[in-house]
């Protein structure tokens, strides 16, 4: 039984995949497995993949899943103790597997470890600055329940994670559309430490196809999200230690709620959210603003944001 399961997810990415298949095949650490599924391909990826040659589960959706459905589906099928996610349309550097089960190795306690990383574009050049409106995302080894309120700071193909934990979890929320990992990586890292490797080992790919392009569904995703994250406040106070930075959280996921539901044209909605984050912490002026600026037009709401 591989210790590994590698799962490269796929959907019209044919320029990319064979770069992103090559990625895999040079990691230094060989104790893996490959399970490759493609979620409903029309541009020639499953010809290519057809022509694989070498032992991988080659899995073909009949219709399209979505992310986290395909996901779901893969994991289903892993036996290794720790799952990797590839994104055909990003890649690995040849040590990012060896890192990742090493450190996993000298911390058993952890759940997840993922790595530093580069934006590349469609030519595979490096991109610097905010791309997709954030740096690449790092963080610490240890407690990062907290930090994950603030923002999703995980990459999902820089992840390598206990596959029965995930599994204990319930798996990938196959209602979310872009925010699944991220939903997922919060309900993770409250019963577990993440570990982080600070090394630039995955290759995040931005070009015009991105998921997260698609606002109004990413919009929805946060909704769903910060509800969530709402509803188990009490849970993430323990993963504080200090009160402040617990409310500093709540009071930051409120407000990120009523900037989502205001841009979803829900005013009336996002100023209780707005109100909720005031009533937390009355010291965030922000919060103030934006209550105001729910009277404004959607428009020129987004314009502030």
């Amino acid at each position: 039984m591989p210790r590994v399961s590698v799962l490269l997810t796929c959907f019209n990415h044919a320029k990319f995949l064979p770069e992103a298949w090559t990625s895999i095949q040079r990691q230094t650490y060989r104790d893996f497995e490959v399970i490759v599924i493609d979620d409903g391909s029309t541009d020639g990826t499953r010809d290519w993949l057809s022509s694989i040659e070498g032992e991988v589960n080659l899995v073909l959706n009949e219709k399209n899943l979505g992310t986290y459905g395909s996901l779901n589906k893969g994991l289903r099928l892993a036996s290794g103790e720790f799952v990797a996610i590839l994104n055909d349309d990003d890649l690995w550097q040849p040590t990012k597997l060896e890192r990742q089960v090493q450190l996993f190795d000298e911390l058993p306690e952890l759940g997840l470890v993922h790595t530093h990383g580069t934006f590349i574009d469609g030519e595979g050049r490096q991109v610097s600055g905010a791309p997709l409106g954030f740096e690449y995302p790092k963080t610490h080894t240890g407690d990062i329940a907290l930090d994950l309120v603030f923002a999703n700071r995980i990459i999902a193909s820089s992840v390598l994670f206990n596959r029965e934990l995930v599994e204990r979890l319930g798996g990938f929320d196959d209602e979310l559309f872009g925010s699944g990992d991220w939903n997922m990586w919060i309900r993770l890292a409250l019963q577990a430490h993440v570990g982080y490797v600070d090394e630039f080992l995955t290759k995040y790919r931005i070009h015009d196809a991105n998921a997260s392009y698609r606002f109004e569904r990413v919009w929805q995703d946060d909704v769903a999200v910060r509800t969530w994250i709402r509803s188990h406040k009490e849970e993430f106070e323990s993963h504080s230690e200090t009160q402040d930075r617990w409310v500093e959280a709540m009071s930051h996921n409120e407000a990120c709620l009523g900037t989502a539901l205001k841009l979803l044209g829900k005013a009336s909605e996002a100023r209780q959210a707005y109100w909720r984050s005031i009533q937390m912490d009355p010291r965030r002026w922000k919060s103030y603003v934006r209550f105001m600026a729910t009277f404004l037009p959607v428009g020129q709401f987004r314009k502030l944001n």
